[in-house]
Protein backbone atom coordinates (compact mmCIF):
# COMPACT_ATOMS: atom_id res chain seq x y z
CA UNK A 1 0.00 0.00 0.00
CA UNK A 2 1.71 3.03 -1.13
CA UNK A 3 0.73 6.07 1.20
CA UNK A 4 1.92 9.52 0.70
CA UNK A 5 0.57 13.27 1.69
CA UNK A 6 1.98 16.24 3.54
CA UNK A 7 2.13 17.11 6.93
CA UNK A 8 -0.61 18.38 8.37
CA UNK A 9 -1.54 20.97 11.16
CA UNK A 10 0.82 20.82 13.94
CA UNK A 11 1.40 17.15 12.74
CA UNK A 12 5.74 16.92 12.93
CA UNK A 13 7.29 14.73 10.51
CA UNK A 14 7.96 12.28 12.53
CA UNK A 15 4.69 11.68 13.67
CA UNK A 16 3.85 12.03 9.90
CA UNK A 17 6.05 8.89 8.92
CA UNK A 18 4.65 7.10 11.97
CA UNK A 19 1.29 7.61 10.63
CA UNK A 20 2.32 6.04 7.02
CA UNK A 21 3.71 3.30 9.25
CA UNK A 22 0.51 2.97 10.81
CA UNK A 23 -1.69 2.97 7.57
CA UNK A 24 0.79 0.49 5.99
CA UNK A 25 0.16 -1.85 9.29
CA UNK A 26 -3.53 -1.58 9.17
CA UNK A 27 -3.82 -3.17 5.80
CA UNK A 28 -2.05 -6.06 6.41
CA UNK A 29 -3.02 -8.81 3.93
CA UNK A 30 -4.71 -11.85 5.94
CA UNK A 31 -7.16 -10.04 8.23
CA UNK A 32 -10.85 -11.05 8.25
CA UNK A 33 -12.98 -8.27 7.42
CA UNK A 34 -15.76 -7.01 9.13
CA UNK A 35 -17.71 -6.23 11.88
CA UNK A 36 -14.52 -3.89 12.91
CA UNK A 37 -12.42 -1.60 10.88
CA UNK A 38 -8.43 -2.26 10.32
CA UNK A 39 -6.47 -0.02 12.69
CA UNK A 40 -2.48 0.62 12.86
CA UNK A 41 -0.97 2.02 15.95
CA UNK A 42 2.65 3.33 16.02
CA UNK A 43 4.55 4.31 19.35
CA UNK A 44 6.79 7.06 18.73
CA UNK A 45 9.57 8.46 22.19
CA UNK A 46 10.55 12.17 21.80
CA UNK A 47 13.60 11.55 19.35
CA UNK A 48 10.72 9.80 16.78
CA UNK A 49 11.87 6.50 17.07
CA UNK A 50 9.30 3.81 17.02
CA UNK A 51 9.21 1.82 20.02
CA UNK A 52 6.09 0.39 19.69
CA UNK A 53 3.74 -0.62 16.81
CA UNK A 54 0.80 -3.06 16.27
CA UNK A 55 -2.35 -3.29 14.16
CA UNK A 56 -5.90 -5.37 14.92
CA UNK A 57 -6.07 -8.27 13.58
CA UNK A 58 -9.80 -8.70 13.44
CA UNK A 59 -12.84 -8.90 16.39
CA UNK A 60 -12.09 -10.27 19.73
CA UNK A 61 -8.44 -9.63 19.74
CA UNK A 62 -6.24 -6.79 21.11
CA UNK A 63 -6.64 -3.56 19.63
CA UNK A 64 -3.92 -1.76 17.63
CA UNK A 65 -3.19 0.56 20.57
CA UNK A 66 -3.25 -2.59 22.98
CA UNK A 67 -0.72 -4.28 21.13
CA UNK A 68 1.40 -1.23 20.07
CA UNK A 69 1.64 -0.38 23.86
CA UNK A 70 2.70 -4.07 25.20
CA UNK A 71 5.74 -3.71 22.40
CA UNK A 72 7.32 -0.48 23.64
CA UNK A 73 7.01 -1.57 27.43
CA UNK A 74 7.46 0.89 30.01
CA UNK A 75 8.74 3.38 27.41
CA UNK A 76 5.78 3.92 26.81
CA UNK A 77 6.02 7.10 29.51
CA UNK A 78 5.81 10.24 27.77
CA UNK A 79 5.68 8.77 24.09
CA UNK A 80 3.04 9.77 21.02
CA UNK A 81 0.86 7.29 20.13
CA UNK A 82 0.09 7.24 16.62
CA UNK A 83 -3.35 5.50 15.42
CA UNK A 84 -5.07 5.61 12.08
CA UNK A 85 -8.40 6.18 13.94
CA UNK A 86 -9.56 7.53 17.02
CA UNK A 87 -8.80 5.34 20.18
CA UNK A 88 -12.06 3.96 21.36
CA UNK A 89 -14.02 5.06 24.19
CA UNK A 90 -16.45 1.76 24.86
CA UNK A 91 -15.62 -1.72 26.35
CA UNK A 92 -17.08 -4.29 24.06
CA UNK A 93 -15.33 -7.55 23.76
CA UNK A 94 -12.04 -5.64 24.42
CA UNK A 95 -11.41 -2.60 27.17
CA UNK A 96 -11.72 1.11 25.65
CA UNK A 97 -8.23 1.98 24.25
CA UNK A 98 -8.58 5.64 25.66
CA UNK A 99 -8.31 4.28 29.34
CA UNK A 100 -5.07 1.73 27.99
CA UNK A 101 -3.15 4.89 26.36
CA UNK A 102 -3.66 7.00 29.84
CA UNK A 103 -2.74 3.95 32.29
CA UNK A 104 0.15 3.38 30.30
CA UNK A 105 1.56 7.43 30.63
CA UNK A 106 1.09 8.52 26.54
CA UNK A 107 1.82 11.92 26.68
CA UNK A 108 0.00 12.68 23.35
CA UNK A 109 -2.16 10.93 20.70
CA UNK A 110 -2.25 11.82 17.24
CA UNK A 111 -4.87 10.15 15.14
CA UNK A 112 -6.37 10.40 11.52
CA UNK A 113 -9.96 9.38 11.22
CA UNK A 114 -12.44 10.63 13.87
CA UNK A 115 -14.67 7.32 15.11
CA UNK A 116 -18.15 7.39 12.97
CA UNK A 117 -19.17 4.53 15.52
CA UNK A 118 -21.37 6.26 17.88
CA UNK A 119 -20.74 3.46 20.14
CA UNK A 120 -17.20 3.81 20.28
CA UNK A 121 -16.76 7.77 19.67
CA UNK A 122 -15.32 10.17 22.12
CA UNK A 123 -12.17 9.06 22.69
CA UNK A 124 -10.76 12.72 21.85
CA UNK A 125 -12.19 14.38 24.15
CA UNK A 126 -11.44 11.72 27.44
CA UNK A 127 -7.78 11.98 26.49
CA UNK A 128 -8.32 15.63 26.67
CA UNK A 129 -9.76 15.14 29.71
CA UNK A 130 -7.31 12.90 31.29
CA UNK A 131 -4.25 15.61 30.11
CA UNK A 132 -3.13 14.01 26.93
CA UNK A 133 -2.48 15.95 24.06
CA UNK A 134 -4.56 15.15 21.13
CA UNK A 135 -4.36 16.01 17.51
CA UNK A 136 -6.54 14.77 14.30
CA UNK A 137 -6.92 14.47 10.86
CA UNK A 138 -3.18 13.35 9.50
CA UNK A 139 -3.70 11.90 6.38
CA UNK A 140 -7.68 11.06 6.90
CA UNK A 141 -8.42 10.32 3.36
CA UNK A 142 -6.34 7.67 3.21
CA UNK A 143 -7.78 6.21 6.67
CA UNK A 144 -11.32 6.57 5.30
CA UNK A 145 -10.28 4.84 2.43
CA UNK A 146 -8.65 1.83 3.54
CA UNK A 147 -11.98 1.64 5.82
CA UNK A 148 -14.06 2.68 3.18
CA UNK A 149 -17.29 0.73 3.14
CA UNK A 150 -17.34 0.60 7.16
CA UNK A 151 -16.52 4.50 7.36
CA UNK A 152 -19.64 4.65 5.18
CA UNK A 153 -21.96 2.15 7.13
CA UNK A 154 -21.19 3.89 10.57
CA UNK A 155 -22.17 7.02 8.27
CA UNK A 156 -25.55 6.37 6.76
CA UNK A 157 -26.57 3.55 9.08
CA UNK A 158 -26.59 0.97 6.39
CA UNK A 159 -24.30 -1.44 4.63
CA UNK A 160 -21.92 -0.13 1.19
CA UNK A 161 -23.65 -1.67 -1.67
CA UNK A 162 -21.21 -2.83 -4.42
CA UNK A 163 -23.45 -4.46 -7.62
CA UNK A 164 -21.37 -6.96 -9.00
CA UNK A 165 -23.06 -8.59 -12.76
CA UNK A 166 -21.08 -10.03 -15.83
CA UNK A 167 -22.48 -9.66 -19.25
CA UNK A 168 -21.98 -9.43 -23.05
CA UNK A 169 -21.09 -6.48 -24.86
CA UNK A 170 -25.02 -6.10 -26.01
CA UNK A 171 -25.93 -6.19 -21.80
CA UNK A 172 -27.31 -9.32 -21.41
CA UNK A 173 -26.56 -11.96 -18.49
CA UNK A 174 -28.25 -14.55 -20.03
CA UNK A 175 -29.33 -16.32 -23.39
CA UNK A 176 -32.93 -16.46 -24.45
CA UNK A 177 -32.74 -20.28 -23.47
CA UNK A 178 -32.04 -18.87 -19.99
CA UNK A 179 -27.94 -20.65 -20.15
CA UNK A 180 -25.55 -18.12 -18.88
CA UNK A 181 -22.43 -20.34 -17.71
CA UNK A 182 -20.04 -19.06 -18.91
CA UNK A 183 -20.41 -15.56 -20.11
CA UNK A 184 -17.09 -14.23 -18.05
CA UNK A 185 -13.80 -16.35 -18.54
CA UNK A 186 -12.20 -18.36 -15.63
CA UNK A 187 -9.50 -15.73 -14.65
CA UNK A 188 -12.49 -12.85 -14.22
CA UNK A 189 -14.54 -15.32 -12.21
CA UNK A 190 -11.66 -16.25 -10.33
CA UNK A 191 -11.07 -12.21 -9.78
CA UNK A 192 -15.23 -11.79 -8.69
CA UNK A 193 -14.36 -14.31 -5.61
CA UNK A 194 -11.48 -11.95 -4.68
CA UNK A 195 -14.12 -9.09 -4.48
CA UNK A 196 -16.19 -11.27 -2.76
CA UNK A 197 -13.72 -11.65 -0.06
CA UNK A 198 -13.75 -8.36 0.39
CA UNK A 199 -17.17 -8.15 1.79
CA UNK A 200 -19.24 -9.45 4.04
CA UNK A 201 -22.69 -10.51 2.79
CA UNK A 202 -23.44 -11.61 -0.44
CA UNK A 203 -27.04 -10.86 -1.40
CA UNK A 204 -29.21 -13.15 -3.80
CA UNK A 205 -32.89 -12.90 -4.57
CA UNK A 206 -35.02 -16.05 -4.34
CA UNK A 207 -35.23 -16.71 -8.45
CA UNK A 208 -31.52 -16.52 -8.62
CA UNK A 209 -31.14 -18.96 -5.61
CA UNK A 210 -34.10 -21.17 -7.51
CA UNK A 211 -32.94 -20.85 -11.06
CA UNK A 212 -28.72 -20.77 -10.62
CA UNK A 213 -28.40 -23.14 -7.49
CA UNK A 214 -25.38 -20.94 -6.84
CA UNK A 215 -23.70 -21.81 -3.64
CA UNK A 216 -22.42 -18.23 -2.91
CA UNK A 217 -19.34 -19.26 -1.39
CA UNK A 218 -15.66 -17.42 -1.64
CA UNK A 219 -13.29 -20.04 -3.55
CA UNK A 220 -9.99 -20.49 -4.56
CA UNK A 221 -8.02 -20.86 -7.93
CA UNK A 222 -8.66 -24.32 -7.22
CA UNK A 223 -12.24 -24.04 -6.70
CA UNK A 224 -11.98 -25.12 -2.74
CA UNK A 225 -13.73 -22.68 0.02
CA UNK A 226 -11.28 -20.18 2.10
CA UNK A 227 -11.14 -20.32 5.79
CA UNK A 228 -13.50 -17.28 6.36
CA UNK A 229 -16.73 -16.67 4.17
CA UNK A 230 -19.28 -13.68 3.99
CA UNK A 231 -22.55 -14.16 5.11
CA UNK A 232 -25.02 -15.71 2.35
CA UNK A 233 -27.93 -13.60 2.11
CA UNK A 234 -31.47 -14.92 0.64
CA UNK A 235 -33.67 -11.58 0.20
CA UNK A 236 -37.58 -12.49 -0.95
CA UNK A 237 -40.49 -14.38 -0.08
CA UNK A 238 -40.42 -17.65 -2.23
CA UNK A 239 -40.65 -20.33 -0.34
CA UNK A 240 -37.29 -22.56 -1.39
CA UNK A 241 -36.00 -26.12 -0.74
CA UNK A 242 -33.95 -26.52 2.03
CA UNK A 243 -31.64 -29.01 -0.38
CA UNK A 244 -30.50 -26.25 -2.56
CA UNK A 245 -26.66 -25.03 -2.05
CA UNK A 246 -27.05 -21.82 -0.62
CA UNK A 247 -28.27 -23.51 2.59
CA UNK A 248 -25.59 -25.83 2.99
CA UNK A 249 -22.59 -25.83 5.60
CA UNK A 250 -19.73 -24.35 4.06
CA UNK A 251 -21.25 -20.69 5.15
CA UNK A 252 -23.70 -19.17 7.35
CA UNK A 253 -27.02 -18.24 5.63
CA UNK A 254 -29.49 -15.27 6.16
CA UNK A 255 -33.08 -15.29 5.09
CA UNK A 256 -34.76 -12.55 4.89
CA UNK A 257 -38.28 -12.90 3.75
CA UNK A 258 -39.42 -9.50 2.74
CA UNK A 259 -39.44 -7.16 -0.95
CA UNK A 260 -38.23 -4.16 0.89
CA UNK A 261 -34.53 -3.87 0.03
CA UNK A 262 -33.65 -0.60 2.21
CA UNK A 263 -35.35 -2.51 5.17
CA UNK A 264 -33.32 -5.67 4.51
CA UNK A 265 -30.18 -3.40 4.58
CA UNK A 266 -31.10 -2.36 7.98
CA UNK A 267 -31.59 -5.57 8.98
CA UNK A 268 -27.91 -6.51 7.86
CA UNK A 269 -26.28 -3.50 9.62
CA UNK A 270 -28.01 -4.61 12.70
CA UNK A 271 -26.25 -7.79 12.13
CA UNK A 272 -22.88 -5.96 11.84
CA UNK A 273 -22.63 -6.40 8.13
CA UNK A 274 -21.12 -3.28 6.51
CA UNK A 275 -20.27 -4.47 2.98
CA UNK A 276 -22.98 -5.95 0.80
CA UNK A 277 -21.59 -7.61 -2.65
CA UNK A 278 -24.98 -7.91 -4.51
CA UNK A 279 -25.24 -10.98 -7.11
CA UNK A 280 -28.77 -10.88 -7.85
CA UNK A 281 -30.77 -11.22 -10.85
CA UNK A 282 -32.51 -7.76 -13.00
CA UNK A 283 -35.34 -7.89 -10.75
CA UNK A 284 -32.71 -7.46 -7.59
CA UNK A 285 -30.95 -5.32 -9.44
CA UNK A 286 -33.44 -2.76 -10.50
CA UNK A 287 -34.88 -2.81 -6.80
CA UNK A 288 -31.67 -1.68 -5.07
CA UNK A 289 -31.12 0.81 -7.86
CA UNK A 290 -34.45 2.34 -8.30
CA UNK A 291 -34.25 2.96 -4.19
CA UNK A 292 -30.70 4.56 -4.90
CA UNK A 293 -28.88 1.81 -2.36
CA UNK A 294 -26.07 0.95 -4.99
CA UNK A 295 -22.92 2.48 -4.08
CA UNK A 296 -20.89 0.60 -6.56
CA UNK A 297 -20.48 -1.46 -9.73
CA UNK A 298 -18.18 -4.03 -11.01
CA UNK A 299 -19.23 -4.89 -14.52
CA UNK A 300 -17.41 -8.02 -16.16
CA UNK A 301 -18.46 -7.58 -20.04
CA UNK A 302 -17.24 -10.49 -22.38
CA UNK A 303 -16.60 -9.50 -26.08
CA UNK A 304 -19.92 -11.46 -27.18
CA UNK A 305 -23.40 -10.60 -28.63
CA UNK A 306 -26.45 -12.75 -28.29
CA UNK A 307 -28.71 -10.02 -29.28
CA UNK A 308 -31.65 -11.41 -27.09
CA UNK A 309 -32.17 -12.99 -23.61
CA UNK A 310 -32.06 -11.79 -20.00
CA UNK A 311 -31.02 -7.92 -19.24
CA UNK A 312 -28.32 -7.42 -16.72
CA UNK A 313 -31.33 -4.78 -15.05
CA UNK A 314 -35.01 -4.69 -14.66
CA UNK A 315 -37.31 -1.80 -15.97
CA UNK A 316 -35.63 1.21 -13.85
CA UNK A 317 -38.62 3.95 -15.02
CA UNK A 318 -36.66 5.83 -16.67
CA UNK A 319 -38.14 7.02 -20.28
CA UNK A 320 -35.79 9.13 -21.61
CA UNK A 321 -31.93 10.31 -21.95
CA UNK A 322 -32.31 12.56 -19.71
CA UNK A 323 -33.46 10.71 -16.87
CA UNK A 324 -30.37 8.05 -17.36
CA UNK A 325 -28.62 7.12 -14.43
CA UNK A 326 -24.83 8.49 -14.71
CA UNK A 327 -22.04 6.48 -13.30
CA UNK A 328 -18.09 7.54 -12.38
CA UNK A 329 -15.71 4.92 -13.79
CA UNK A 330 -12.95 4.14 -11.46
CA UNK A 331 -11.21 1.52 -13.30
CA UNK A 332 -10.43 -0.40 -16.59
CA UNK A 333 -8.84 -3.46 -16.38
CA UNK A 334 -8.80 -6.37 -19.28
CA UNK A 335 -9.06 -9.47 -17.91
CA UNK A 336 -6.95 -11.95 -20.57
CA UNK A 337 -4.92 -14.31 -19.06
CA UNK A 338 -4.27 -16.58 -21.96
CA UNK A 339 -3.76 -13.53 -24.56
CA UNK A 340 -6.38 -15.12 -26.47
CA UNK A 341 -8.94 -12.11 -27.80
CA UNK A 342 -11.69 -14.21 -27.90
CA UNK A 343 -11.63 -14.95 -24.24
CA UNK A 344 -10.58 -11.26 -22.87
CA UNK A 345 -12.81 -9.98 -20.57
CA UNK A 346 -13.06 -6.21 -19.39
CA UNK A 347 -13.72 -4.89 -15.88
CA UNK A 348 -15.31 -1.58 -15.35
CA UNK A 349 -15.48 -0.46 -11.89
CA UNK A 350 -17.64 2.60 -11.46
CA UNK A 351 -19.51 4.66 -8.53
CA UNK A 352 -22.77 6.60 -7.90
CA UNK A 353 -22.30 10.22 -8.78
Amino acid sequence: MSITGSVSGSITGAEHRAMTRALTLASTPGVPLGPNPRVGCVVIDATGATIGEGFHRGAGTPHAEVRALAAAGAAATGSTAVVTLEPCNHSGRTGPCTQALIDAGVRRVVFAQPDPNPVAAGGAETLRAAGVEVESGALEDKARDLNRAWSFAMDHGRPYVTWKFASTLDGRCAAADGSSRWISNAAARHDAHRLRSECDAIVVGTGTVERDDPELTVRDEFDEPLPHQPLRVVLGTRTLDATLRVFNARAETQRIESRDVRGALGTLFRLSRHHVFLEGGPTLAAAFLRAGLVDEIVAYVAPMLLGAGAPVVGDLGIDSIAGARHLRIIDVTTIDPHDHAADACVRIRMRAQ
